[in-house]
C-alpha cells in the first residue's frame, strides 16, 4: 500500500523552528521527485518547496526562500521540510506530496501521484 504521512506540526511562536518529516512506504522514493505544499485557511494550495530524483536539486517558494531548507533521506524514505523563522503567514496545513517518472519536480501539483493527509502549522503568538 503507497502511503505518505507528515509529522512534526505543531504551535510555535514567531521566529521559532519546526521540522516537519513525510515518511514514505510502498514504493521507491528513490525515483520521485517530491514537494512539500500548504494551504491556509480561505486561501489557494501553494507550492512550498520541491526536491529532485535526478541529482536532489532543490526548488523554493519566494515566500519561503532563505528560511525553509528541503531535503531526503532515501534509505530511510524520509522528506524533510525545516522551518525556520516562522512568521504567522507561514500558518497552514501543509502537505508532502510525490510523483514517479520525473527527473526534475513538476511544473505544478497536479502532476503529483501521492499525497499525505497533511499536518497543521500554526505561529502565533
Amino acid at each position: 500500500q503507497v502511503q505518505l504521512v507528515e509529522s512534526g506540526g505543531g504551535l510555535v511562536q514567531p521566529g521559532g523552528s519546526l521540522r516537519l518529516s513525510c515518511a514514505a512506504s510502498g514504493f521507491t522514493l528513490d525515483n520521485y521527485a517530491t514537494g512539500w505544499f500548504r494551504q491556509a485557511p480561505g486561501k489557494e494550495r501553494e507550492g512550498v518547496s520541491c526536491i529532485s530524483s535526478s541529482d536532489s536539486s532543490t526548488h523554493y517558494a519566494d515566500s519561503v526562500k532563505g528560511r525553509f531548507t528541503i531535503s531526503r533521506d532515501n534509505a530511510k524514505k524520509l522528506v524533510y521540510l525545516q522551518m525556520n523563522s516562522l512568521r504567522p503567514e507561514d500558518t497552514a496545513d501543509y502537505y508532502c506530496a510525490a510523483v514517479g517518472g520525473w527527473g526534475d519536480c513538476p511544473p505544478s501539483s497536479y502532476e503529483y501521484e501521492y499525497w499525505g493527509q497533511g499536518t497543521q502549522v500554526t505561529v502565533s503568538s
